[in-house]
C-alpha cells in the first residue's frame, strides 16, 4: 500500500478513508512511526501551509485535523507499544473567564499531528491548573489561548503562576488568540505568539529544537 493515499484522505477530511487506509497500513506491517512521520504529519503540513495561505479556512482545518486524530487513535496503541517517544509534551488552555476553545482546539490536534504528547485543559482554566498539568506531565511546552481582550491579562496571570512555582525556566510558553499580538506576547513574557495553528506547530518545534 502507498502512504501517500491516507496522507490525502488526511488532507481532505475523509474520516472513513482514513480509518480504513490506517486500518490497512497496519495490517500491512508498517511501523506506526512510520505512518505517522510519513502520512499524517506531512499532511497536516499541507493543510497548514494552505490555511496560512488562505487556499482553506477554520473549517476545513478543522475537518482535516479530525480525520488525523482518527488515524492517530488506531496508531497511538502501537506507538506505545513500540516505545516511541513523542517529540515533546504540550499542555494547552484557554484562560480563565473564557469559554471559547476552537482555536486552541485547532492547535492541540495539529500538535498532536506533528509527533507532540498533548495534554488539553479545555477552557476556563485556571493559573494554578495550568501549573499543577506541568508538575504532573512534565511538559516543555505551554500553550495560552484566549479570545475575548477581557481575559487577555489571565495570560500574565499564567505566566506569574509559573514564575512562582519555579517552572518558568522549565517551560516554554505559547500565546494565541484574536486579540493576541507579538507586542502583547513580549510584553507579557511569553516565549512565542502563534498567529495560527500552523505557525503554532513551527514555533513549538522550533522551541523544542526538533525539525
Amino acid at each position: 500500500m502507498d502512504l501517500n493515499a491516507l496522507k490525502e484522505a488526511v488532507i481532505n477530511g475523509d474520516l472513513k478513508g482514513c480509518t480504513i487506509l490506517t486500518e490497512v497500513a497496519i495490517q500491512a506491517g508498517y511501523a506506526p512511526q512510520k505512518v505517522l512521520t510519513e502520512a499524517l504529519v506531512p499532511a497536516m503540513e499541507v493543510v497548514g501551509e494552505k490555511f496560512r495561505c488562505n487556499e482553506v479556512y477554520v473549517p476545513e482545518v478543522l475537518v482535516a485535523a479530525r480525520a488525523m486524530k482518527k488515524s492517530l487513535s488506531l496508531l497511538k496503541p502501537l506507538l506505545i507499544q513500540t516505545g516511541a517517544k513523542p517529540v515533546g509534551v504540550a499542555v494547552a488552555g484557554t484562560v480563565k473567564g473564557d469559554l471559547h476553545d476552537i482555536g486552541k482546539n485547532l492547535v492541540c490536534m495539529m500538535w498532536e499531528g506533528a509527533g507532540f504528547e498533548v495534554v488539553d485543559l479545555g477552557a476556563d482554566v485556571t493559573p494554578d491548573k495550568f501549573v499543577q498539568a506541568v508538575k504532573d506531565t512534565g511538559a516543555q511546552i505551554v500553550g495560552i489561548s484566549t479570545l475575548l481582550t477581557t481575559t487577555m491579562l489571565g495570560m500574565r496571570d499564567v505566566i506569574q503562576a509559573l514564575e512562582r512555582a519555579q517552572l518558568r525556566e522549565k517551560v516554554k510558553v505559547m500565546v494565541g488568540g484574536a486579540p493576541v499580538t507579538q507586542a502583547y506576547a513580549n510584553e507579557i513574557g511569553a516565549d512565542a505568539y502563534g498567529e495560527s495553528a500552523a505557525v503554532a506547530v513551527e514555533k513549538a518545534k522550533a522551541l523544542l529544537g526538533v525539525a
